[in-house]
Formats: C-alpha cells, sequence, structure tokens
C-alpha cells in the first residue's frame, strides 16, 4: 500500500477544491489587509490621500555615483593626521575588492571648517554650500551591504541588490500618484553616460509600467519627438489617438490583465498633454538671469549640473512628485584632491542654489532633498599610483549622507563614525531603514505600501524596516 506523505498530500490541496475551502477558513481568521493603492486605475497617477500627514510632498534626490568620501567631505577626521602613510590592518580583515598587499592611511588633502550657526564640518570646497548649512541634516550612522558599483547603487535606489526591484521614485508615485497629470510623476535627470547599472536604477521592476522614472535627456532637447511635425496639427494628432485608444479597448477587453497595453495607451496620452506644457518647463532660457547665474549656468563647472538642479525646482514646483539628478565621477581610488576637488566644484554651486531657491518660493517644507552616494570611502588605501597621488578605496560600513526640508532636523549631525572613519558606531542603521525614513517623511506606511507579486506582499524595504526617528525634527 501507497502511503501519502505530508508534502504529497499539502500539494495536492493546493491543486484541488480542498485550497479553495482552506483559505476561506483562514481569510476568515484574518485581520483584512491594509488597503494599497490599485495600479489598474483609470487614471493610475492621480494624486491618492497618503497614510498619514506627511511632512513633504516631493522629494529630489541627488545620487553621486561612485561613493563620494565622507571623510573628505563632510566627516574630518584629524586622527589620520598622525597615521598618514603609516601602514594599515583591518582587524576584520575585509578590505575593498580593489585592494591587494600593503595598505596604508590617507589624510584627507582638504581642510574642513565648521559653517552656519549650527557648526556643521563642511569640506573648504563646499563654499557655496557653506551659506545653507543650517538647513542641513547630516547624517554618518548609514551603513551599506555592498562595495561594488552596480550591486551597491540598486540597493540605494531600489532596495534590492541584484536589480529588478522598483526604484524609490516608482514606489513613491505608486503610493501617491502627481499632482500634475500632464507631466511624468517620476523624472529622471541623468548625464550622458548612465550610472552604473544602467536604466534599471530607475524601473518600475514589478510594478505596473505607469511607475517607471522618465528619464530626459542632458544635452539638447531633454524629449525627442516633443514637438509634432508642421504638417500635423494638434486635432490631427487628437484624432489618430482617440481612433488608437478606441483599437487598443477593443483588445483590452479581450486580455483584461494585461497592464503593458494600459500603460503604453496612457503613455500616448500623456505625451500628447506634454507637447502643451513641457517645452515651456524646460526652456530655462525664461528664468532670470539672476537666476541663471545664481545655479552657475554658463559655467564650466557648473552648468550641466546648475541646468538639472534648475530644471528639477521647476518640475517639482508643477507638481512633480519625484526628481533624481545623477552626477557620477566620485570613485576616487587615486588623484583623490584633483578628482573630489572637481566634483566637489562641479555640484556645490548649484545645489545651494537649489536650497536657497526652494527656501525663497516657500517650497524646502514641503520639498524633500536628498544627497548621498551608493556607499563611503576607506580611511587607507593601497597606494597604487604614488603616494602624492593616493586616493581611497571603497567602504560600505561608513558614509555620509544629507538631507534638508520636508521635516527634518535642520542644522544637526546625527550620528558617527570611529575616529579614523572606517565605521559608523552612533545611529548605526541599514539602508533600509533609510528607505522607511523617506516613505515616512513623505506620509506613507513600508507595511501598507504593498504590491503583490510572485506570491506575497512586497514592500521597498525588502524585510521590514524602522524610521530612523533622529533625523526628524
Amino acid at each position: 500500500m501507497h502511503r501519502l506523505q505530508r508534502r504529497d498530500f499539502l500539494y495536492g490541496m493546493s491543486a484541488s477544491l480542498g485550497t479553495v475551502a482552506l483559505n476561506a477558513l483562514l481569510q476568515a481568521e484574518e485581520k483584512p489587509a491594509p488597503k494599497s493603492p490599485n495600479p489598474v486605475l483609470e487614471k493610475p497617477l492621480a494624486p491618492r490621500d497618503p497614510h498619514f500627514k506627511p511632512r513633504a510632498k516631493a522629494c529630489i534626490f541627488l545620487f553621486m555615483e561612485g561613493g563620494p568620501s565622507h571623510i573628505d567631505t563632510f566627516d574630518p577626521k584629524p586622527a589620520l593626521e598622525k597615521l598618514h602613510l603609516k601602514e594599515f590592518v583591518r582587524e576584520d580583515k575585509q578590505v575593498s575588492a580593489m585592494a591587494s598587499g600593503k595598505r596604508y592611511y590617507i589624510k584627507s588633502p582638504f581642510k574642513h571648517r565648521q559653517a552656519g550657526e549650527s557648526g556643521i564640518s563642511l569640506c573648504e570646497h563646499f563654499s557655496h554650500l557653506s551659506e545653507v548649512a543650517d538647513d542641513l541634516c547630516v547624517y554618518h550612522g548609514l551603513q551599506a551591504e555592498s562595495i561594488n558599483h552596480p550591486t551597491a547603487c540598486y540597493h540605494m535606489n531600489t532596495g534590492n541588490r541584484f536589480g529588478g526591484d522598483p526604484a524609490i521614485g516608482s514606489w513613491m508615485t505608486y503610493g501617491l500618484g502627481t499632482e500634475n497629470q500632464n507631466l511624468p510623476a517620476f523624472i529622471v535627470l541623468p548625464e550622458v553616460a548612465y550610472p552604473q547599472g544602467g536604466s534599471a536604477n530607475w524601473s518600475n521592476g514589478f510594478l505596473p509600467a505607469y511607475f517607471q522614472g522618465t528619464a530626459l535627456r542632458s544635452k539638447g532637447s531633454p524629449i525627442l519627438d516633443l514637438n509634432h511635425p508642421a504638417h500635423v496639427t494638434r486635432e490631427t494628432q487628437r484624432k489618430n489617438l482617440d481612433l488608437l485608444a478606441k483599437l487598443n479597448q477593443a483588445d483590452m477587453q479581450r486580455h483584461p490583465h494585461e497592464d503593458l497595453l494600459a500603460a503604453r495607451m496612457e503613455s500616448y496620452e500623456l505625451a500628447f498633454r506634454m507637447q502643451a506644457q513641457v517645452p515651456d518647463i524646460i526652456n530655462l532660457d525664461k528664468e532670470t538671469q539672476q537666476t541663471q547665474e545664481m545655479y552657475g549656468l554658463g559655467q564650466s563647472e557648473t552648468d550641466s549640473f546648475g541646468r538639472r538642479c534648475l530644471l528639477a525646482r521647476k518640475l517639482v514646483e508643477e507638481g512633480v512628485r519625484f526628481v533624481q539628478i545623477y552626477a557620477a565621477g566620485w570613485d576616487s581610488h587615486d588623484f583623490l584632491d584633483r578628482s573630489h576637488k572637481a566634483r566637489m566644484k562641479a555640484v556645490d554651486q548649484p545645489i545651494a542654489a537649489l536650497l536657497k531657491d526652494l527656501k525663497e518660493r516657500g517650497l524646502l517644507d514641503e520639498t524633500l532633498v536628498v544627497w548621498t552616494g551608493e556607499f563611503g570611502r576607506s580611511p587607507d588605501n593601497g597606494i597604487r599610483s604614488g603616494r602624492q597621488a593616493a586616493g581611497r578605496d571603497h567602504n560600505a560600513k561608513g558614509m555620509a549622507l544629507w538631507m534638508a526640508g520636508g521635516g527634518v532636523k535642520a542644522g544637526h549631525r546625527i550620528g558617527a563614525t570611529d575616529e579614523i572613519g572606517d565605521h559608523a558606531v552612533e545611529v548605526v542603521n541599514p539602508i533600509r531603514n533609510l528607505h522607511v525614513t523617506l516613505e515616512h517623511i513623505m506620509g506613507l506606511d513600508d507595511n501598507q505600501l504593498t504590491y503583490f507579486h510572485e506570491g506575497r506582499f512586497k514592500v521597498l524595504s525588502q524585510t521590514g524596516g524602522a524610521v530612523i526617528k533622529e533625523l526628524l525634527g
């Protein structure tokens, strides 16, 4: 006689009416699941109520790709002065994947100063940022999990080191929609070269395609074919879209679960609406000369990043929910003095202008601005290019980021790294807690902002996280 094993019995139930009865009994005992936004809506990006009163309505996320050195930007370490060029040995024997041979302590080539009434420490090359130091909440307790650029970028931007999951901006727009139906809800402003990992850094992942980031070109027209051909009138376009929608609607009735077609239809309509509003928004020449100069437009060092910062201000002013700006070049394994100095000068004036501009327009209180990279840098280096050309390797256990606006604790320094900047020692948190904190600031509860995929309800934090309360004002 064949004895039915427990595993086979349960598997058999899943293919029978037994599972229907079991699920009904389980559901009767469970509390109702938290409500989550329905992604299949007639207007999927329409504004939706947050879970609770938000501190901010929009977010501008400044991503410094390559891993800026906290030691040389916002976290000075005087102890490295005495240790400079002495041999360095980690107690845990963990070094960067790029490290080999003997390693040596490296002091910062830069001077630091205390800025503002709060006395926040800034590198000397953040001369403009020092003017808005009292608006910054600098955090030194975050720790990453990867020292590989693509996986670390994915982790910071999506919560998943291996890619394929929705970006932060996708989750935000999924939960809140957007205030302006004539513009994309999640806009990305990359450089000419995409960051490591490519467009997966702003992917919609398993969320419906409505919520993917829209990347604008950094040179030339931000959006190709924005203006319709001279021989095609707007009325003709409207009639063509109406006909196309009628045909697509018939196909959707035959395939009601195909959300890609619905997203494509919505993108056609959005593109049509964008033709009327976007040209004025992306035309920075209409800004006053004073504003353009404040952002560093026309200057070789600051023009590119300055244009994107100014465009970000205009976009959130027009109701865009989430704007992300990328600035690469922070991967300084050697020639730290030259490379980091150039990157700081490229972003310093535009970022300070962005914060001032938002504040003058009454937008900073309701706009969260975040500055971060994918990880920090090490206090040591293998000195492969000569002692005078030393840099720093990757470091996931110590980094610095700052936030401004959105009800964060302005003018404060939160957390700390050890005396040489090797690892965080105070208010230590993983990246998932940062993500939960960003959601909280926007009025979203990570436990309620869920999407059912592959048999379970998924969240941005992956496995759950906690709000970093020390960062909130």
